[in-house]
């Protein structure tokens, strides 16, 4: 199998979220064969805010993007040069 066989599944979770002001796009995924969910937030340049861990559920994923936002507001993701991924 390439990674071009690879077909993604996309979470019905996706969604943007606004807040302040700000909105960013949160993408929630898995390979067809993966196990876990992958977490990607994207703001509106383009730039993204990836996760390094998968997550055991979809609803897990959205849960640790809303809990990030509650402590750290939703600007940590606006993607500025040397930012670390979670």
């Amino acid at each position: 199998m390439t990674e071009d066989d690879i077909k993604l599944v996309f979470s019905p979770l996706c969604q943007p979220i606004t807040e302040d002001g700000v909105t960013v796009e949160v993408k929630i995924y898995r390979g067809d064969h993966d196990a876990g969910w992958h977490l990607e937030v994207e703001d509106h340049t383009g730039g993204s805010t990836v996760w390094e861990e998968m997550f055991p559920s979809d609803v897990a994923a959205l849960d640790e993007v809303r809990s990030t936002i509650a402590e750290e507001g939703i600007e940590c993701f606006l993607t500025t040069p040397g930012r670390k991924v979670h």
